[in-house]
């Protein structure tokens, strides 16, 4: 973790995961014990909130709550494909608890890193976006498909859908990302990844750096292929989904 102001917050969002596995999922203290290796009496005193794990035991706490309280098969609960491949994300985009914990999980995934902006695409992106930004206590850019009147200059990238034979531009005025910026790339879901593709591009052609990708869905894994990220980038994916 980065400052302390972050690593007191990754131990207390620690302990909410903590009582949300104990008293919401009706975890017992013995299968707590079990899945973390920490006595029970230890786990008590935490869900109590009669002391704070330590920022690395609490990054231990945060990797394995997560899998027990199931952000991921929450999210999995609420994909449900159409006839034609596309499914509708209102249940997961509107849904404030969820994208609480997904602010969350970013900032414990990326909190260690060099984060000084996040970059997103209108519209989808722009609830989780904002929320992550929030967390990570950095500003938002948001890539739009229209130029802001009383905008002077901007970036912008152009790229065709795939298989429609349609072309699509993002701007972002010129000021909001600049060279010394380390951008983390923030999106609810990628499927082909042309769109975040541009976002990268943006990014490369404000000469600044990508610190790190953060998607709540992927499907499949051919994206990655349209992003040409450096080696060693990291990408954060909650839940991958076959293609339909």
């Amino acid at each position: 973790m980065s400052t302390h102001a972050e690593e007191l917050k990754l131990r207390l969002m620690t302990i909410d995961l903590l009582r949300t596995a104990k008293y919401k999922k009706n975890i017992t203290y013995r299968e707590l014990s079990s899945k973390t290796g920490l006595p029970v009496t230890v786990l008590s005193r935490y869900a109590k909130g009669h002391v704070l794990p330590n920022t690395a035991r609490a990054e231990q706490l945060w990797k394995v709550l997560t899998k027990l309280v199931g952000l991921e098969r929450e999210l999995r609960s609420r994909i449900k494909f159409n006839e034609d491949g596309y499914f509708d994300n209102t249940d997961i985009i509107g849904d404030f608890n969820i994208l609480k914990q997904a602010a969350n999980h970013a900032l414990a995934n990326f909190a260690g890193k060099r984060v000084t902006k996040i970059l997103t695409a209108a519209v989808d992106g722009i609830p989780l976006a904002t929320m992550t930004a929030d967390s990570l206590g950095v500003n938002l850019v948001i890539a739009k498909r229209n130029k802001e009147v009383g905008v002077k200059d901007f970036l912008d990238e152009t790229y065709a859908l795939k298989d429609s034979g349609v072309t699509m531009t993002l701007y972002v005025p010129k000021d909001n990302i600049k060279r010394k910026d380390s951008v983390l790339i923030v999106d609810d879901m990628i499927k082909t990844g042309e769109t975040q593709a541009a976002l990268v591009n943006l990014v490369h052609k404000a000469k600044a750096e990508i610190s790190g990708i953060f998607f709540l869905i992927a499907v499949g894994n051919k994206w990655k292929e349209k992003l040409k990220l450096r080696e060693g980038c990291p990408v954060e994916v909650i839940t991958y989904v076959k293609a339909p």
